[in-house]
């Protein structure tokens, strides 16, 4: 019998003035950077979760625009696998107010740079993989994620 259970996440590219909307977060006792990013829950669709995720971490609404692309990641080898859905967002409001997720540190803005010169501390490969597929202009249309018309439900 396969046990095998994948990691099913989202993240969002956000770009504002050639800044990029990065979460400074715990993991495993360490401080990281990463994508506004996580995991996708049940009956949600894979735009609905980049979005509630940005929300969540970020105190920013966003509006979706593209897909970048899908990325399989490993940690290591006898881990989980993680399949990412990473999509492309413009900023559209923030409420400074808002308290961010568990585990947030903050939402910070960086430029390409400010980033790779702390790729020590980032979370996964995927961060900067992300960021440099966004700047080679990669961009595919949402529709080609389908998303059956029936509502998801358990059972």
């Amino acid at each position: 019998m396969n046990s095998f259970e994948p990691h099913i996440t989202v993240a969002c590219v956000v770009e504002q003035d050639g800044r990029f909307l990065f979460v400074r977060e715990m993991s495993k006792g360490k401080e990281v950077l990463n994508q506004p990013a996580g995991h996708a829950e049940f009956g949600e669709t894979l735009v609905q979760a980049a979005y509630r995720e940005t929300l969540e971490e970020t105190a920013w609404q966003v509006e979706i625009t593209d897909l970048l692309g899908w990325y399989i990641f490993q940690p290591q080898k006898g881990g989980g696998v993680y399949y990412r859905t990473c999509f492309v967002a413009r900023p559209v409001s923030h409420d400074p107010r808002q308290k961010l997720d568990t585990g947030i540190l903050e939402a910070l803005w960086l430029t390409p740079e400010e980033l790779r010169a702390q790729r020590e501390h980032h979370r996964s490969a995927l961060v900067e993989r992300c960021l440099d597929d966004y700047l080679s202009g990669r961009r595919l249309p949402l529709d080609t994620i389908y998303q059956h018309p029936w509502p998801l439900q358990r059972g």
